[in-house]
């Protein structure tokens, strides 16, 4: 079943606001699990039942053969990415959560939209334009508005 251009549109709209759902409910999940837990331990248990239903999920889905050609650099730049995000940032942001206001750590750390395009215009060479610069001053006021 083909779907038309209004109906992606919806479809794309509806996992967006069901993403934004989760994703704004779970800091409050975390913060309440963080009280009694060390945020390693905790960054520990999250990763271990994501680690699980990805396994799952990708099986389920067929996709399993996939991760047996995967070649060298993929497995390396998804391995960073997961060492950097997955754990470092995962740790620091729950040692955060656990001993700061939930409505000032999640927005600052939400900002990493602002290193992304640092990073993006000095190594992946993207241009500046005028909309991303405001965009990237908007998120440094709101940065500020919120510490």
């Amino acid at each position: 079943m083909l779907l038309n251009s209004q109906e992606v549109r919806e479809v794309v709209e509806s996992l967006l606001i069901a993403t934004a759902l989760l994703w704004g409910a779970t800091p409050i999940i975390e913060k309440i699990g963080l009280a009694r837990v060390d945020p390693l331990v905790g960054v520990t248990i999250r990763s271990f039942i994501v680690t699980v239903g990805l396994l799952l999920l990708t099986f389920l889905l067929g996709k399993g053969k996939e991760l047996g050609s995967l070649d060298g650099k993929s497995i390396l730049l998804f391995g960073l990415s997961g060492v950097m995000a997955g754990l470092l940032g995962m740790w620091t942001y729950y040692s955060a959560l656990k001993v700061g206001a939930t409505s000032k750590i999640v927005p600052i750390a939400a900002s990493y939209p602002l290193v992304t395009t640092l990073l993006s215009v000095l190594i992946l060479k993207e241009g500046v334009t005028f909309p991303r610069v405001i965009g990237t001053a908007l998120i440094v006021i709101g940065i500020w508005l919120v510490k």
